[in-house]
């Protein structure tokens, strides 16, 4: 008889809100403490048509649930950090005419072939499901989300790099006709971020193309962006233009603008201050609560051993 040994993220079905309990906009609002009138000013945003016909709602992967609840998509999609279209939390209001169709991926490096797809026929080769997690602010606030998309291993699979490849570099677009940030010079554009190869074919490493059931919202990320759940969000990199596959470690946009604050690994520490502030807590967006932070953001049992070795590393920056 097989005896199957559950992940640690995996609870009872009934573990999971139900869609009708968390989005009472109403109670939200009572419990943050908002008017009802502020909330009145802003609409809820709609999904841009999309080329995924046929996708969503994706079938959830049930090996991926969470220890609280999902946070509201009305709180998850007005409280963003996007600096392509502004340093300001409200990236849905700056968002304006962004149209993340047509698309399309270079993926390019240490390939056998490189290749430039239009994302749907990325896509349509892909085995898209839901995903339950969570994610976790360097700024130490967190929410919970349920993504769609597929595993950047299978990704990886695809694009067939070399034996001689040792990290993933994903670029953002960096026209400064689609986001008004993208002309601040100040700013080391276009954005870019790296994993390992090891960190790429992690199981819970994910790309993520939809949200709450629907193609992704611009402000997170459309139409193609990651999760790495056990990292600080700002690994996480948005709207990805080009994947390339290198034996040199990428210099990520952070590292670059602020090299003694944020570093390549991103891994979540609460015993690992930030420069400026504390990561031992972590302040739950939906309901204000300060819930204590936990190593590699409760992923510690899949991702810890991916670091052995690498203790002389800045694991946690």
């Amino acid at each position: 008889m097989l005896i199957r040994n559950p992940r640690r993220w995996e609870l009872p079905e009934a573990a999971a809100t139900p869609e009708s309990a968390f989005l009472n906009r109403r109670q939200l609002l009572a419990g943050m403490g908002l008017g009802a009138g502020l909330i009145a000013l802003r609409p809820q945003p709609a999904a841009a048509a999309t080329p995924f016909d046929g996708i969503f709602p994706a079938k959830r992967n049930e090996a991926y649930k969470l220890d609280r609840e999902l946070t509201p998509e009305d709180v998850n999609s007005k409280y963003n950090n996007f600096y392509e279209f502004t340093p300001g939390k409200q990236v849905y209001a700056a968002i304006g005419d962004f149209k993340p169709f047509p698309w399309t991926v270079t993926i390019d490096g240490m390939v056998e072939e490189e290749k430039k797809l239009d994302i749907e026929k990325l896509v349509a080769a892909m085995p898209v499901e839901e995903r339950l997690y969570r994610h976790r602010c360097v700024e130490a606030w967190s929410m919970t989300v349920p993504w769609t998309g597929f595993p950047l291993k299978a990704l990886i699979d695809y694009a067939r790099p070399l034996s001689s490849a040792k990290y993933v570099r994903f670029e953002t677009f960096s026209s400064p006709g689609m986001a008004p940030e993208l002309g601040n010079f100040l700013y080391p554009w276009p954005y870019v971020e790296g994993v390992t190869m090891e960190e790429g074919t992690n199981d819970l490493a994910f790309m993520v193309i939809g949200a709450y059931g629907k193609p992704l919202l611009g402000q997170f990320g459309a139409p193609l962006r990651l999760a790495l759940p056990w990292k600080y969000g700002f690994k996480s990199i948005k709207s990805i233009v080009r994947i390339t596959f290198t034996d040199e470690r990428p210099v990520n946009f952070w590292q670059q603008l602020q090299s003694s604050e944020y570093g390549f690994w991103a891994n979540v520490n609460p015993d690992v201050p930030h420069p400026r502030w504390s990561q031992a807590e972590e302040r739950v967006l939906g309901s204000g609560a300060y819930v204590p932070t936990q190593l590699y953001n409760g992923y510690a049992e899949e991702v810890a051993g991916l670091y052995k070795g690498l203790e002389s590393e800045p694991l946690f920056m």
